[in-house]
């Protein structure tokens, strides 16, 4: 029997696999060949998605801490006694604090609506008991706030079109690594194509070029590219008079970055900045690719907005295979109002920043945060300052439950684990942002000892806590009506997926002043916000592992193996001065912490900068991961993250 699905977890290319089910076992996992995005590949990770499954180690039975906070020391227990423990501490918080003490903290662990993030699983639940708001700003938050201030939309051109594209700028992204599915398109196109990172990564070797600007600098440099096509001339004169508000004072703005300027302010050559900008200027369709690791840092929601003007002036916007994709999701109208039931709760709360959980947790706010659900999600091993999170969450009068498929770093600073299914092993309903298409998600086979869904879950807790609201207790497949209505069930059912058309934006003009952004207290016309870490050292960069999907397979052996020692690249000109040698036990640290690596000496990272990735354990990597040196500190936009506004020091050990 081979069963539809879709991959849960947090990838742009949301791919639609096959499960082959032999006795009621899942025995094979392929990519679907239908699937016009996902055409029968998956990646190295997910390859090796029915070891997580089927793995030993699975956590498959509710249990109770017996040690100490951050032993990982458990006893077994059934549902009853886990459900009555949460029902009573919840109560208990509730009559004492009220619901606001209670944070359901969810992750990227999952992006299914119905059991992950993107619908907040569990919502309903919170809402009655009048719980804290989650703000999953981990990710990609201020790029999207950036692109709505001068497209109305985060949503951006269709990748698929990318085949149609002459000239494409990879900026700040790796899909080799994340994302592969991309490049067949880019393949497709015989486009040149342009590689802008600081670090030369696997992308990087197979584009025509490539330019390293110093970290947090990439909206200098479309300035500057922007600042050569104008002054050649070649700025698309009736696109911007017909479709663009504000062109006058850009164009102003725009003159203040000479490539000269530029040039200091990214470390490139002049030669370099003016050579590009002359190949966009002449090149139509030009498309850009931008994701997240690009807009981790101050600047990083004003640098998605400079980058959305760009192929406003060249007129791109309007052309098949031109303008920018940084996220789809804007453009999937799903009913998430319906999903999530706001309207149940019983007053206003406050929201609580996913990536500020160490200073959450430490504050001494009204009230105090008292009970916490870990919902698909790791915090010690993938949020900001991970000491003050441990610390945090070594809180003996903090009540935490993780909902969970392994051992994590942060299951060890649990009170009550609860086994949760995996992606074979429930309904859900995926959103790429990475593609238009929504990908649906039937159970394949039985989940293993006592685990159960997200949602079902819930359900149980409300009923042991006697809670009447009748939304609490919709079936799977009821939710996924609400969710999805005004779109073809039956066909996405049937078929796997299906294709949504692209959302205009919403004023029909790109704005190239933002009146939205003045009035939220930014600035009105897009420009250039440097780094903001005040520390000395390299600039350090954390980006995803080839092997890992930020901590999901950290535990996997094999690709533990193949992902090596954690190791910190270093260009050859800092190494002599640092006096470190390829192979040297190195301390990599600030202020706030550090963790050990081994040095590797190469050009692949620009000087002044150095790398190393995210995703591994601090159980697996001598009690601290690089996020130990990473600071609790918004970007400019939505609270977004800066896991690449960050300097370290590097010392021999």
């Amino acid at each position: 029997m081979e069963v539809l699905g879709a991959c849960p977890l947090d990838c742009p290319d949301a791919c639609s696999w096959v499960v082959t089910v032999r006795d009621g076992v899942a025995v094979r996992l392929r990519g679907n060949k239908e699937h016009p995005v996902t055409r029968g590949a998956l990646c190295v990770k997910v390859n090796r998605y029915l070891e997580q499954v089927d793995s030993p180690e699975r956590i498959r039975y509710p249990m109770r801490r017996v040690g100490r906070k951050g032993e990982g020391r458990f006893e077994r227990i059934s549902w009853d006694e886990a459900l009555e423990e949460i029902s009573q501490r919840l109560t208990g918080v509730i009559a004492e604090h009220g619901g606001e003490a209670i944070w359901p903290f969810h992750g990227t662990g999952s992006l299914g609506y119905l059991q992950g993030q993107e619908g907040y699983a569990g919502r309903r639940f919170f809402n009655v008991l009048g719980a804290s708001l989650h703000k999953v700003t981990i990710c990609s938050i201020a790029g999207n706030a950036g692109l709505k201030y001068t497209l109305g939309t985060s949503g951006g051109m269709d990748p698929e079109d990318f085949a149609k594209s002459r000239l494409i700028l990879l900026w700040g992204t790796n899909p080799m690594t994340s994302g592969h599915h991309l490049w067949k398109f880019i393949q497709d196109s015989g486009a040149y194509t342009v590689s802008i990172d600081p670090v030369r990564t696997k992308t990087s070797d197979r584009c025509d070029e490539h330019l390293a600007p110093l970290p947090g600098t990439d909206a200098a440099l479309a300035l500057g590219l922007l600042n050569v096509i104008v002054s050649m001339g070649a700025e698309d004169l009736a696109y911007l008079a017909e479709h663009t508000v504000g062109w006058p004072e850009f164009r102003e703005r725009i003159a203040e970055y000479t490539p000269e300027r530029v040039a200091e302010i990214t470390g490139l050559p002049v030669e370099r900045i003016v050579a590009l900008g002359e190949r966009i200027a002449r090149t139509r369709p030009t498309a850009i690719r931008a994701s997240q690791g690009m807009q981790r840092h101050a600047g990083g929601g004003m640098a998605l907005r400079v980058l959305a003007c760009l192929p406003g002036v060249t007129g791109d916007w309007a052309i098949p295979g031109g303008g920018l994709h940084y996220s789809t999701s804007g453009h999937f109208r799903l009913d998430n109002a319906e999903l999530l039931r706001m309207d149940l709760l019983p007053q206003p709360v406050r929201t609580l920043s996913m990536t500020r959980m160490g200073e959450a947790l430490l504050a001494t706010d009204d009230p105090p945060v008292k009970a916490l659900f870990v919902i698909a999600a790791n915090p010690v091993g993938s949020n900001p300052d991970q000491a003050r999170v441990i610390e945090g969450l070594a809180r003996e009068d903090l009540f935490t439950v993780v909902m969970e498929h392994f051992a994590t770093d942060t299951v060890d600073y649990a009170d009550i684990v609860l086994p949760a299914t995996m992606q074979p092993e429930h309904l859900d309903v995926l959103a790429g942002y990475g593609h238009l298409y929504l990908v649906w998600n039937d159970p394949a086979v039985a989940p293993p000892g006592e685990c159960l869904s997200t949602t079902e879950t819930f359900r149980r807790l409300a009923r042991h806590m006697g809670l009447t609201e009748p939304a609490l207790y919709d079936s799977d497949e009821e939710l996924a009506n609400q969710l999805l209505k005004g779109h073809d069930l039956d066909r996405l059912r049937s078929e796997g997926f299906l294709k949504v058309d692209p959302q205009p934006v919403p004023s029909g003009k790109l704005q190239f002043v933002s009146e939205r952004a003045e009035r939220a207290g930014h600035e009105p016309l897009p420009s250039y916000t440097p780094p903001a870490d005040p520390g000395d050292g390299l600039v350090l960069i954390s980006a995803a592992s080839h092997y890992f999907l930020n901590s999901t397979f950290g535990a996997n052996p094999e690709l533990r193996r193949r992902a090596g020692d954690s190791r910190i690249t270093i260009h050859p000109d800092d190494a002599t001065a640092l006096d470190l040698a390829d192979g040297t036990p190195v301390l990599v640290s600030n202020e706030r912490g550090s963790f050990e690596a081994v040095a590797e000496v190469s050009d692949r990272v620009r000087p002044g900068v150095a790398a190393t990735t995210k995703g591994r354990w601090v159980k697996f990597n001598k009690g601290a991961t690089v996020n130990a040196t990473i600071a609790e500190r918004d970007a400019d936009y939505d609270g977004g993250a800066v896991f690449h506004d960050n300097r370290v020091r590097i010392t021999v050990r």
